[in-house]
């Protein structure tokens, strides 16, 4: 498998996620974010949304210093966020402010405050904006950039924030192409809604093991 080397990196690429039970990340805000293949079950996270969560998305985006976006997590969040009143709202306020990467093969440029296009390629890109940058740079969202990303190893943290529901069939953050890793927990919230709210570290290789018993001579 082909990896990038990411022995000299300072940054740290964090991925934060919405999911469901069973694993699905595709349009969790709303019915029109991502019809593709016929998924019918956009805006599935909505409900679920309580003071608690508000609060930790707050925290969560006050710790990343950049932004690393797909193609249509980009134009999700450049037509929504201009327009929300960021002296109301701190995510607002963070997210029109901060440097922001976009990658696509598609986009000829990109408009909202602050950001700048990706091109050739995306693994290699992003594994030397980690080296340039000593900080936090989050992806939120962007499922068919992680899975540029995933195969390389470039991801350090994941908050994965899990949905109590189960939707059957759409795009999951882990498909194949993912390096089989162990990760740590390090904090667990739960909302008043049943959200599990979950952040997890990088921590070496897994270590395998057996429950067979041993072998037994008479």
């Amino acid at each position: 498998m082909n990896e990038t080397n990411t022995d000299e990196t300072t940054g740290k690429l964090v991925v934060g996620a919405f999911l469901t039970l069973d694993g699905v990340m595709q349009a969790p805000g709303g019915p029109e974010e991502d019809r593709d293949s016929g998924f019918e079950q956009g805006g599935w996270s909505v409900n679920y949304w309580d003071e608690q969560m508000g609060q930790i998305m707050d925290e969560q985006m006050a710790e990343g210093d950049a932004l690393l976006l797909g193609r249509k997590t980009y134009e999700i969040f450049s037509t929504h966020w201009p327009n929300v009143d960021a002296d109301d709202d701190p995510v607002a306020a963070k997210l029109n402010s901060m440097p922001k990467y976009v990658a696509s093969r598609t986009l000829d440029s990109v408009e909202w405050n602050n950001s700048s296009l990706l091109t050739g390629d995306i693994a290699e890109a992003v594994a030397e904006i980690k080296k340039e940058r000593d900080d936090v740079i989050v992806v939120q969202g962007s499922q068919n950039l992680l899975q540029s990303l995933l195969p390389h190893d470039l991801i350090d943290e994941f908050w994965l924030w899990i949905f109590p529901l189960v939707v059957g069939n759409g795009k999951r953050l882990f498909e194949e192409g993912a390096i089989p890793a162990a990760l740590e927990l390090k904090t667990a919230e739960t909302s008043s809604t049943g959200v599990q709210m979950l952040r997890y570290e990088r921590s070496g290789e897994i270590e395998l093991g057996s429950f067979a018993l041993d072998d037994v001579t008479e």
